[in-house]
C-alpha cells in the first residue's frame, strides 16, 4: 500500500496537480522569465520570410524580426539559419502590442563579436568577414559587426572597381575601434604587407646600389611613378626621370611601360627604392662642361638674384655665386650691389656633378686681380732692376774700356816718357861729351879770369890804401862806414846785396857810391 501510494504520487516532470487534484504545468518552474537587454539561448522552431521563430523556454516563442537577425540587410533566414539550430539571441522586448516576446539575433551576435573583436585588436589578430555592402570609399564586412574597409586599404595599391569584392570573404586587419559608437575600420592591405614584407626582404637583398634594372611602371603620381621590380615597388622621383625639366611625369611614361632603371638607394627598413630613369641615359650636361676647368675665367650675365647668392648664365649653363663669393667686402643684400641683365666676370671654384651645380666666385677673381697687380708691379720693379743693373754692367764696361783705355794711354804716356828719358840720357851723354870736349878751353878762359881777378885786387888794395889815408884826412859818415863793414866781409856779401855787377871802380869812393846807388834802388 505503501508503494501504491507513492507511485501514484509520483508527477511527470514539469507538471504539478491543480487544486482539483488534476495534472497542471509548473509554470513557475519551467518558464523562464527575462529582463529587457538579457542575452538568452534559443532553439530555432521556425523559419518564415520575414522572420524566425525561436523556443527559449517561455511561455510562447520568441520571434526575430528580419531586420534585428543580422548586419546584413535583406537576407533570406533559410541562407542563414536552419531549424533546430542552436542561437543566442537578445531579449529586445518581453512582450510587444500583440503579446510576442521579440528577440535579437543581431544584437547578440554584435555583443558575442565586439568581445572577439576586443580581444583580436588587443592581442593583434586578424578577424574574417563577408563583404556584405558596397558603400562610397569602401567595403563593408560583416565581422559580427558592420566593419568598414576603406578602398585604400583593400590591396597594396588603390582600387578603382569595387563591385569584384561584393560577397567575398576577406582577412582583415583591425586598426580602429570604438564600441559607444559600433564603429570598427578594417585593413586588408595591412595583411598583405605583412606577406609581402617577407617577399619584399628577398626581393631587397637581390639589388644593389648603382645597378640597372628592367620593371614597369605600375602607377603614376604627381611626384614620380611607381615600378614593380617582381615583389617590391620602387619610386622614380619626379627629378630623376630625365636630364630635362619634366613638368608632370606622365609626358615621359605611361602605366604598364617596360622601364629599365638604376638603383639610387634602399631602405631595408622601409622597404623602399629609390630608382633613376635618367642614370641610364647619356647626360648633355657634362657634355657642356667639356672644356671647362677649375679657376678658369667665364663672363655671363646675371639672371636671379636670392638672398642666398646670384645666378650667372653662361654658354647655356648656369652657376651660383654664392653671397660669401660676391665680394671680398660683406654684403647684407645681393641687391644692393648687382642688378639682373648685369654682365660680370667670375671664377670657376667648383663642378658637383651628381647635383648638377657650378660654383663662381667674383671675390676670388677681385684677389687674383691684385695679386696679377701686385706681381706686374714686382715684376716692373724687377725689371727696372735688371734695366739698372744692365746699366750698371754697361758703366762698368765701359769704366773699364776706359781704364783699359787709360792704361793703354798711360803705357804709351809711360813709353813716349821713357823715350823722352832716353833721349834726355843720350842728350846728357852727348853734352857731357861736348863738356869734356870744351873743359880745355874754359880752364883757359878760368886761367885768364884769375890773373884779372889778381890784377884786380891789387888795384883794389891800392885804392884801399889811398882811401885810409884819405880817411885819415877827412872823417867818414855812419852810412859809409856800415857799407864799409859790409864791404869788408869780402866779396860774398856783396854778392848777396847784389853788387857783384858794381862795375870796375878805382877808389874807395867810387865803390861807396855804386854801392850807395845800389842799395837805395832795393829799397
Amino acid at each position: 500500500m505503501i508503494g501504491a501510494s507513492k507511485k501514484t504520487d509520483q508527477l511527470e516532470e514539469g507538471y504539478i496537480r491543480g487544486p482539483a487534484g488534476e495534472l497542471i504545468p509548473d509554470y513557475d518552474t519551467n518558464f523562464k522569465y527575462f529582463n529587457d537587454g538579457d542575452l538568452i539561448d534559443g532553439v530555432v522552431v521556425g523559419l518564415e520570410r520575414d522572420e524566425v521563430l525561436v523556443d527559449v523556454g517561455y511561455k510562447s516563442e520568441g520571434v526575430i524580426p528580419l531586420k534585428e537577425l543580422s548586419v546584413s540587410r535583406n537576407v533570406n533566414p533559410k541562407e542563414l539559419l536552419e531549424e533546430g539550430q542552436e542561437i543566442k539571441i537578445v531579449v529586445v522586448q518581453k512582450e510587444d502590442s500583440e503579446g510576442r516576446l521579440i528577440l535579437s539575433k543581431k544584437r547578440a551576435d554584435y555583443e558575442e563579436a565586439w568581445e572577439e573583436i576586443e580581444v583580436a585588436n588587443k592581442e593583434g589578430k586578424c578577424v574574417n568577414g563577408k563583404v556584405v555592402e558596397i558603400v562610397k570609399g569602401g567595403l563593408i564586412l560583416n565581422v559580427g559587426v558592420r566593419g568598414f574597409l576603406p578602398a585604400s586599404l583593400i590591396e597594396l595599391t588603390r582600387v578603382k572597381e569595387l563591385d569584384q569584392y561584393r560577397g567575398q570573404e576577406l582577412e582583415c586587419k583591425i586598426i580602429e575601434i570604438n564600441r559607444s559608437r559600433n564603429n570598427v575600420v578594417l585593413s586588408r592591405k595591412a595583411i598583405l604587407n605583412t606577406d609581402q614584407n617577407t617577399e619584399k626582404q628577398k626581393v631587397l637583398e637581390k639589388l644593389n646600389v648603382g645597378e640597372n634594372i628592367k620593371g614597369q611602371i605600375s602607377s603614376i603620381v604627381d611626384f614620380g611613378a611607381f615600378v614593380d621590380l617582381g615583389g617590391v615597388d620602387g619610386l622614380i622621383h619626379i627629378s630623376e626621370i630625365s636630364w630635362d625639366h619634366v613638368n608632370h611625369p606622365s609626358e615621359v611614361l605611361s602605366v604598364n611601360q617596360e622601364v629599365e632603371v638604376q638603383v639610387l638607394d634602399i631602405d631595408n627598413k622601409k622597404a623602399r627604392v629609390s630608382l633613376g630613369l635618367k642614370q641610364t641615359q647619356d647626360d648633355p650636361w657634362k657634355e657642356q662642361l667639356d672644356g671647362y676647368e677649375i679657376d678658369q675665367e667665364i663672363k655671363g650675365k646675371i639672371t636671379k638674384i636670392l638672398p642666398f647668392g646670384v645666378f650667372i648664365e653662361f654658354d647655356d649653363l648656369e652657376g651660383l655665386i654664392h653671397i660669401s663669393e660676391l665680394s671680398a667686402e660683406h654684403i647684407e643684400d645681393p641687391k644692393e650691389a648687382f642688378e639682373v641683365g648685369q654682365e660680370v666676370t667670375t671664377k670657376l671654384i667648383g663642378i658637383d656633378l651628381s647635383r648638377r651645380r657650378i660654383s663662381l666666385s667674383i671675390k676670388q677673381m677681385q684677389s687674383e686681380a691684385t695679386k696679377d697687380a701686385s706681381k706686374e708691379e714686382k715684376e716692373v720693379k724687377a725689371e727696372e732692376k735688371k734695366v739698372a743693373a744692365k746699366a750698371e754692367t754697361e758703366d762698368t764696361k765701359a769704366a773699364t774700356k776706359e781704364d783699359v783705355a787709360s792704361t793703354e794711354e798711360t803705357k804709351e804716356a809711360e813709353a813716349e816718357i821713357d823715350e823722352k828719358e832716353v833721349k834726355a840720357e843720350e842728350k846728357k851723354v852727348a853734352a857731357k861729351a861736348k863738356t869734356e870736349e870744351t873743359k880745355e878751353p874754359e880752364a883757359e878762359i878760368d886761367e885768364k879770369e884769375e890773373v884779372k881777378a889778381e890784377k884786380a885786387k891789387k888795384a883794389t888794395k891800392t885804392k884801399k890804401a889811398d882811401k885810409k889815408e884819405d880817411k885819415e884826412k877827412k872823417p867818414i859818415s855812419k852810412e859809409d862806414e856800415g857799407l864799409l863793414e859790409k864791404l869788408a866781409h869780402g866779396p860774398t856779401k856783396i854778392e848777396d846785396e847784389k853788387v857783384d855787377n858794381v862795375p870796375e871802380a878805382n877808389t874807395l869812393e867810387d865803390v861807396l857810391d855804386q854801392m850807395k846807388k845800389s842799395h837805395g834802388a832795393k829799397k
